[in-house]
């Protein structure tokens, strides 16, 4: 209940100032109980989604300018996020050397054994959180940039410094839920609905020199692509067009 009201006002259905509808109405449309209709109301008040005025009902705040989403178009998303964290700063949450769970060292291409460095940090634009990133590299190439490094500089950028010659990368975007360290450092609700990458970053040789997982906010992150119709006939069909601008 609370998610589909948050989504509702951060996709615009219900503006500023506008009052949801009331407790009987939404509990009679989405089939729930009051009492479930009041926790979720109380839950978006305590998040400053609404105000809940006595005797007449809840009111949308506005959002403040920091809240606006930001945009980055698929068909060219890697050269837009190191793009995005140059405009942006980072908070770093945890520095480690470790050995990897397994996912993470089947991605990478690393012998059983190795060590990662593993950082969790949360970006922030204009002081509001962003995302939530966990990145896993390899701990000959890691060696080459310290703690205060990272926390000042995109990693892109440090893997380069490093002699790291990227040739391309392998990524997934899907869905996933808040859990409560996550929800804590992006300031939500924990099991609120976040948009998930992950990507495998590789050198020129093929190896695994980055892993990334990266939970952005959706209600201050989109992706966008923008699309062309080609070909002819039966033939004819939909592509990305690369290097398309942001709207």
């Amino acid at each position: 209940m609370y998610l589909l009201l948050r989504d509702d006002i951060s996709n615009g259905r219900y503006t500023d100032g506008e009052f949801l509808p009331g407790e009987n109405r939404l509990a009679s449309s989405l089939n729930v109980s009051r009492i479930t209709v009041r926790r979720a109301l109380d839950a978006l008040a305590s998040d400053g989604w609404i105000e809940k005025k006595t005797g007449a009902g809840s009111v949308v705040l506005k959002r403040d300018e920091g809240d606006k989403k930001i945009a980055a178009n698929l068909a060219t998303l890697i050269p837009q996020l190191v793009e995005f964290d140059r405009k942006t700063t980072a908070r770093l949450l945890s520095f480690a050397y470790e050995v990897p769970s397994k996912a993470v060292a089947k991605s990478l291409g690393l012998p059983k054994g190795s060590k990662v460095q593993t950082a969790v940090r949360v970006r922030l634009s204009n002081g509001e959180p962003i995302s939530h990133l966990t990145t896993h590299v390899p701990e000959d190439i890691a060696r080459n940039y310290d703690e205060t490094d990272l926390a000042s500089q995109p990693l892109f950028r440090l893997l380069e410094r490093s002699g790291v010659q990227v040739d391309g990368a392998d990524q997934t975007v899907t869905a996933s839920l808040a859990a409560p360290d996550v929800a804590e450092a992006l300031d939500v609700s924990v099991g609120s609905p976040l948009l998930w990458l992950e990507r495998i970053v590789r050198d020129v040789d093929g190896r695994g020199v980055e892993h990334l997982s990266a939970l952005y906010r959706p209600d201050r992150f989109r992706l966008e692509m923008s699309m062309t119709r080609v070909g002819a006939g039966d033939a004819r069909h939909w592509e990305p067009v690369i290097g398309a601008l942001d709207a």
